[in-house]
């Protein structure tokens, strides 16, 4: 049973940074896609960047180009997503989510409507 589990959220001052973890259990890593999702109150889902295992390409949303950069482990089942130059308006619910890829072009889907596997958010507030 593929869970992610994500780590690292919490209170961080305007300009800080805070870096997010998460695992999954799934035997072939390489297969797979996983990206993280922020769930901001009265707003919709938004994709924050998706990476893909096997080949590493990875894709942001256009509000965190420049300051998050999502990066995995294979050897451990690792998603990262270091954030950095943090703002008020990246408070949000972050889940980390996990599906079956098989093209780089797949990072480019940022709604995350694929996704299959979610975990149960780590949440990060900026103030």
């Amino acid at each position: 049973h593929v869970q992610p589990v994500e780590s690292g959220g919490g209170s961080v001052q305007v300009g800080g940074s805070l870096r997010l973890s998460c695992v999954a259990s799934v035997d072939t890593i390489g297969r797979y896609c996983m990206g993280w999702f922020r769930q901001i109150p009265d707003k919709e889902r938004e994709g924050v960047a998706v990476i893909r295992f096997g080949s590493g390409a990875a894709a942001y949303a256009d509000s965190v180009k420049g300051r998050f950069i999502v990066s995995r482990d294979n050897t451990k089942n690792m998603l990262y997503l270091q954030m950095n130059s943090l703002k008020p308006e990246d408070t949000g619910l972050y889940h980390c989510a996990a599906r079956m890829c098989w093209s780089d072009a797949e990072v480019f889907e940022l709604g995350g409507f694929r996704f299959i596997y979610w975990g149960h958010g780590t949440q990060v507030t900026v103030s």
